[in-house]
């Protein structure tokens, strides 16, 4: 398997997302997507956004200096809102500008800032090590949001492995998550959150859509009564 806290797998997605991003008119920058109410502007915008919230955090475990992911929600959606409509060679400029950054502040970093705790924006504590694996997920999850040609099948699958993984710790750290049991049939992957609960299988990209949100389990299949129940709400 890959190593995710290093820059190789999430440059090659960051370039599979601006070929994508690159391809679309300024037309379909308002279409729809697997989150609505956000247009492909909105989820492209995000997408740079996140870039640069990713760089604050890593300036703190950098210099020690506390630096909020966001400075608040309201700004956060602000930003996203203010992008969400400009041409497709902004959206491209605004990705590949954000992207260089995150690259350098990742590089910037001496060896003892990858044991520097620092907060996201959920709350949750993470050091540089989990930290940057987690622009490969906004990367790959959002480019499947785009709707325009890249599925979750397409996510690499040692990439969707790992992302996966991800959203089972953090639900598994809230106590409000339900008892659920994960088996992808085509790779092998397990996981479980508690005992007693339901075991949701099916191929990984599919287990993958379903967890995150953007699909009511579609290829799915449930022990029980075989229906395939919500999905926890993960963020």
């Amino acid at each position: 398997m890959q190593d995710f806290g290093t820059l190789d797998p999430i440059n090659a997605s960051t370039a599979r997302f601006i070929a994508t991003v690159t391809s679309l008119t300024d037309a379909h920058v308002g279409s729809h997507t697997l989150v609505p109410p956000w247009t492909r502007g909105h989820v492209i915008t995000h997408v740079a956004r996140a870039a640069e919230s990713l760089c604050r955090l890593l300036t703190w475990a950098r210099t020690g200096v506390e630096t909020p992911q966001y400075t608040s929600m309201e700004a956060r959606a602000a930003e996203i809102e203010a992008g969400a409509r400009r041409p497709v060679a902004d959206l491209v400029a605004d990705l590949r500008d954000t992207a260089v950054r995150f690259d350098e502040a990742v590089r910037a970093l001496p060896p003892d800032a990858w044991h520097s705790e620092v907060r996201m924006r959920t709350g949750e504590l993470r050091t540089p090590s989990t930290l940057v694996p987690t622009r490969l997920r906004e990367l790959e999850i959002h480019h499947a949001d785009l709707d325009a040609g890249y599925r979750f099948a397409d996510i690499p699958a040692d990439a969707a492995q790992w992302i996966t993984g991800d959203i089972v710790e953090a639900l598994a750290r809230r106590p409000t998550t339900p008892a659920l049991r994960l088996e992808a049939t085509d790779t092998g992957l397990v996981h479980a959150i508690g005992t007693g609960g339901p075991a949701v299988s099916g191929r990984q990209s599919d287990l993958l859509a379903w967890l995150s949100g953007r699909s009511p389990g579609t290829g799915l299949s449930a022990s029980g009564d075989g229906k395939v129940p919500p999905a926890p709400f993960w963020i």
